[in-house]
């Protein structure tokens, strides 16, 4: 795999956009399906991530009517006829399906009534020159005298090609209902007839009513054998489509609280560690019921580093701003407060109290770079820009600013400024190991993998007690196919976390290492484990839920997938995760209702591979 799909930090501002403040955030999930599902969608859509192979013995779906009027050969010559005459055939056939203004067959002189006395032979005549004159009309867009014609047709001979045109003419009309009849009776006659499939989702698309139009547009796409472009990129589109009426019903009703410990850690790990200001420190002689004291109290709660202190300090900072009498540190309790409310997904508010913020005291860079932060996640470049800036203004010589600004540079793949910035920040202060780290990935994305593995080893040289190196240095093995190497990076990884923080440990190495042994040896049952231990340690981490989600469909556990999909989109706290999210759990979905609805397409969705190592990397 190139170095374009390196794992590392997100690439999305939509999908992941704490990566701008996350150092130690992997490319989540919805990123890595995302990139690897853009290069290879003529495989992917209907299940979320693992391919479909069909052969090229498969079935060549050919729309024809056999019973052209006119037609002079004998058998004796259609055995004689070479393929390449019967091919040309198949597809002249092919072409009248469609009205077409070619025909100059008129119209017999039959009413509706006297057709029912026709034996079936002459039936079938008439219907043909129906038929003919129905496509004439179509030619010159008299379309209620095409519905018709195509109406006497159905009545001597119901005919697929015959309720498709007639929807065709209806499609024009804008007469959606009437489309989804009519297509509806054809698919009822010929249930792989794609183009009826297709117009009826197109006309179920403008009744708004995605959730049809996906599965026709699925269905058609499988029967196709998926070289439709059109039809694909129009599941890709509903998905959306779908997801984001979904998305917005459950932002609406979501509870606003702290995503997973380890998001928040690694949140707050990307700002370097100081002491806290005067007058907070823990021997200061601060009543816990005053202002001072409950900002103090938030601050060694967040310190714990475990869900509950992150919810103990939330708490302490909306009590601290509640009873006031702050002094000097309101600037820093606006900051805090801001912060957590960001992390709850509170955004409006969020920005509010780091404007506060920074009214108060211009001179606290932090709430500059976290109000960009949010600005880029909101979609807003150029405030983000402005606010480094300012940042910039007041404290030049700040390398959380440099760190910070790389990342928005990194996300916008804007990788020659990022890495730039990353080495300002080092050169500012060395000893930030996760300048280091992102750094190495920089070059990585930049195709300099000799440099960022030579980042990496300096990092394991200079920084050999923290597990974060260990797990980045594993994921770029893992990238490079050195399966061995990057297992033994993870575990090392693990064990630190263990002896070094064994309450609230970061469960990403782990669910690197279930994906390593999952691309490497195929082993569904270890990787699910490992999954489940890192749910047991951080039931809130949105990556192992969407990981297990994968594992669970590529056994072909599609039911038990798509719980695991619903319940990533839970967890999302944006907007745009949760549409990510819920694309995937309607891609799911969709399988389920097209092997229900289409039991004879459920056959070849059997003939699956799993491919889900390239989906994840």
């Amino acid at each position: 795999m190139s170095a374009e799909r390196a794992p590392f930090s997100s690439t999305n501002t939509a999908l992941h956009t704490s990566s701008l403040s996350s150092q130690t955030s992997s490319l989540p999930l919805w990123d890595r399906i995302s990139l690897w599902a853009s290069e290879n969608k003529a495989v992917v859509y209907t299940i979320a991530g693992v391919a479909v192979v069909i052969s090229s013995a498969g079935v060549v779906y050919y729309l024809s009517d056999s019973r052209k009027a006119g037609s002079n050969n004998t058998t004796l010559e259609k055995k004689r006829a070479s393929k390449k005459e019967r091919r040309k055939a198949k597809k002249e056939k092919e072409r009248e399906q469609e009205p077409s203004a070619a025909q100059s067959t008129v119209e017999p002189p039959l009413t509706e009534q006297g057709m029912l006395h026709f034996i079936a032979s002459e039936r079938k005549e008439y219907a043909t020159k129906l038929k003919a004159a129905g496509n004439i009309a179509y030619g010159d867009k008299s379309y209620n005298d095409a519905i018709e014609l195509y109406g006497k047709a159905i009545l001597c001979k119901p005919d697929p090609i015959f309720y498709s045109n007639r929807a065709a003419c209806y499609n024009a009309l804008g007469n959606w209902e009437k489309v989804v009849e009519d297509t509806s009776a054809a698919i009822a006659l010929d249930s792989e007839y794609v183009k009826a499939l297709n117009r009826r989702a197109n006309a179920y698309e403008h009744l708004e009513k995605y959730s049809e139009a996906l599965l026709d547009y699925t269905a058609s796409c499988i029967i196709d054998q998926f070289r439709n472009e059109s039809s694909a990129q129009s599941v890709e589109r509903l998905l959306k489509k779908v997801a984001e009426a979904r998305g917005k019903l459950i932002l609406e009703g979501k509870e606003r609280k702290l995503p997973s410990p380890s998001f928040v850690t690694n949140y707050l790990q990307s700002f370097r560690p100081r002491p806290p200001p005067d007058g907070l420190e823990e021997t200061a002689d601060l009543d816990e019921g005053s202002g001072k004291g409950q900002l103090r109290a938030g601050l060694l709660a967040a310190a714990k580093k475990t869900g509950e202190g992150y919810e103990d300090a939330s708490a302490a900072f909306d009590k601290a701003l509640e009873l006031r009498d702050l002094g000097e540190h309101e600037a820093l309790a606006y900051n805090m407060r801001g912060t957590f409310r960001y992390l709850r997904g509170e955004n409006a508010d969020a920005l509010n109290d780091l404007t506060r913020s920074v009214e108060l005291q211009p001179a606290l860079s932090q709430s500059f770079i976290k109000r960009a932060s949010m600005h880029l996640e909101l979609g807003n470049r150029e405030a983000a820009a402005n606010d480094f800036e300012q940042a910039m203004k007041q404290k030049n010589d700040d390398p959380d600013i440099y760190y910070h600004r790389a990342q928005l540079h990194f996300i916008l793949g804007e990788f020659a400024e990022a890495a730039k910035d990353y080495q300002r920040s080092i050169d500012l202060d060395k000893d930030f190991i996760f300048s280091h780290i992102q750094l190495g990935v920089t070059q990585y994305k930049m195709g300099s993998v000799a440099s960022s593995m030579a980042t990496f080893r300096r990092c394991i040289k200079n920084f050999d007690k923290v597990p974060d190196v260990y797990n980045y240095y594993g994921e770029l093995l893992l990238d490079q196919q050195k399966y061995q190497e990057a297992v033994e990076k993870f575990d090392t990884a693990v064990e630190m976390e263990k002896q070094t923080k064994p309450i609230g440990m970061n469960v990403l190495p782990l669910i690197n290492k279930a994906l390593a042994l999952f691309q490497w040896k195929q082993d569904f049952h270890e990787a699910e484990k490992l999954c489940q231990k890192a749910l047991i340690i951080d039931p809130e981490c949105d990556i192992a839920v969407a990981t297990m989600a994968q594992l669970l469909l590529q056994q072909g556990k599609v039911t038990d997938a798509l719980k695991y999909f619903e319940r990533a989109a839970e967890l999302s706290r944006t907007e745009g995760e949760i549409v990510n999210a819920l694309s995937y759990a309607e891609a799911t979905r969709t399988q389920l209702e097209v092997q229900e609805k289409y039991p004879q397409l459920a056959s070849r969705l059997q003939g699956m591979t799993p491919n889900m190592g390239a989906a994840m990397r």
